[in-house]
């Protein structure tokens, strides 16, 4: 992680907080802030030479509250200009998903931005898609949840030859 006390008595530096993280040239680094000095000495460092999981959890945690909480206000924004739109009209009385009665042809994608895993339904004899619930699909159409998966298994050799 940095230098260590020894015999030639080196400065130790450790590690006080994480405040960033980053990709470069396909290696993960993050910036830091260390323990007795001043923001002006915070550095990026590669993951690889750390040596501060708690605090990188930490970190890692806190930037997926930000994230979710994020998403959360992009979709309460989207959702009340929806509904200013619509206060005018009548609410729609429009069923989605398996309420429609309609017959699942296939997965087109899957998400979990809401939180709960969502599939993106292609219905039979319709161009339509809905986002259904993961857990409805896997009760009423247990095999087109199964084809869905089966064509996206990627396998990996060992590189062994029997």
């Amino acid at each position: 992680m940095g230098k260590e006390k020894g015999d030639d008595q080196q400065e130790e530096y450790s590690v006080e907080k994480v405040l960033q993280k980053r990709t470069r040239n396909g290696k993960v680094e993050y910036y830091l802030k260390w323990k007795g000095y001043s923001d002006a000495d915070n550095t990026w460092e590669p993951e690889e030479n750390l040596d501060c999981p708690e605090l990188i959890a930490a970190f890692e945690e806190s930037a997926r509250k930000k994230e979710a909480a994020t998403a959360e206000i992009k979709k309460r924004k989207a959702s009340d200009s929806l509904d200013a739109s619509k206060s005018t009209k009548k609410k729609s009385d429009r069923k989605e998903g398996f309420d429609r009665g309609l017959v699942p042809e296939r997965i087109i994608g899957a998400t979990d931005t809401s939180g709960e895993l969502m599939f993106l339904m292609k219905w039979k004899d319709t161009d339509e898609a809905d986002l259904v619930p993961a857990k409805q699909a896997n009760v009423k159409c247990p095999q087109i949840v199964i084809q869905f998966y089966e064509e996206r298994l990627t396998w990996h050799s060992s590189g062994e030859k029997n």
